[in-house]
């Protein structure tokens, strides 16, 4: 008797968490929802100051002049001012291997000559769980001692991306002080901004890291950079208009946290490999560009605003004619 008495408490204080839980979901939905409502202002589009993710392909000597031509072609008349190229990552130590650039020069070379006044920037990082260690000092000088080097080849910056980083991580903080003193274009990828109190905690808790940073650490990290790309993909959303009204959230809070003299870029995901049923279908570059234009309208026109498109390699032309159509207008 007692037995089933203590079974069926546990089933009811079960259902009751489970109720709770299905309860703050469906807020989050309506939140998420509501967000993505309303038509965005007609001057809410491409400023021309827009970015794109490039692979690795064309620093490590896969890619060639005519294929750096073939990018102008494609860029031309396009918002994408900056290029993050994907030259590291770095060793679990923080060395980076030249072995792995030996094409940087010239794609430099090239590419200024195809698109003048485009920013190049090395794309550099590594996994931080189970890899590779910032608090290390020694695998922090190490990532200096790379950048130094790397900058030789005459890239405009460095664009930093590494996963995950905790938030408050004040190792990555002094990575970026002395960043500066290599390069004076310093940019960086982001995890998204906690959307709504306790998110941050609860999503620690179901993967193990910080998914979100709070909005004072994003703040903090903001201040010691010129660029930030914010990761608004990966959201988890199950549905177009939660995506898109997920990237009003993440833009809105970013507009808000980001000064006008430094670049905010939403980042657009062009790729379609997400690894769960209703990532590719939730998730796109005409939702992004849609969310982006909404919390624009809301907040103000903003010259160094745009969209960061990830990934060269796998975005698709149907990816490229929602950039035109959903961004530059």
């Amino acid at each position: 008797m007692i037995a089933r008495t203590v079974i069926r408490r546990g089933l009811r204080g079960l259902l009751l968490v489970l109720a709770v839980a299905v309860a703050l979901l469906g807020l989050l939905a309506a939140a998420l929802r509501l967000q993505f409502t309303g038509a965005p202002a007609a001057w809410a589009k491409s400023t021309g100051n827009d970015a794109l993710w490039l692979g690795h392909a064309w620093v490590d000597g896969r890619k060639t002049e005519r294929d750096v031509r073939d990018l102008a072609v494609r860029l031309r008349g396009t918002g994408i001012k900056d290029l993050y190229v994907h030259s590291g990552p770095f060793g679990w130590d923080g060395r980076l291997n030249p072995a792995k650039y030996p094409n940087a020069r010239n794609f430099v070379k090239w590419a200024r000559a195809q698109l003048p006044g485009i920013r190049i920037s090395a794309w550099l990082g590594q996994s931080l769980k189970h890899g590779l260690d910032l608090d290390d000092p020694g695998s922090r000088q190490n990532i200096l001692d790379g950048v130094a080097d790397i900058m030789k080849q005459g890239y405009d910056g460095i664009h930093y991306d590494f996963e995950p980083i905790g938030n408050g991580d004040a190792s990555f903080l002094d990575l970026l002080d002395k960043t500066r003193q290599h390069t004076r274009l310093l940019s960086v990828s982001t995890p998204q901004i906690e959307p709504y109190p306790l998110m941050r905690p609860i999503a620690r808790l179901a993967i193990g890291h910080d998914k979100y940073w709070s909005s004072d650490y994003f703040k903090t990290v903001v201040d010691r950079v010129d660029q930030v790309a914010i990761m608004t993909y990966d959201s988890g959303t199950p549905l177009q208009s939660l995506y898109g009204g997920y990237v009003v959230r993440q833009a809105a809070l970013a507009l808000d946290l980001v000064p006008a003299t430094k670049a905010l870029y939403i980042g657009a995901p062009a790729y379609h490999d997400q690894g769960v049923a209703w990532g590719d279908y939730a998730e796109s570059v005409a939702m992004a560009a849609e969310g982006a234009k909404l919390a624009l309208s809301d907040h103000g026109p903003r010259e160094r605003y745009g969209l960061a498109l990830y990934v060269d390699f796998a975005a698709t032309e149907q990816d490229w004619r929602e950039y035109a159509k959903g961004w530059l207008g």
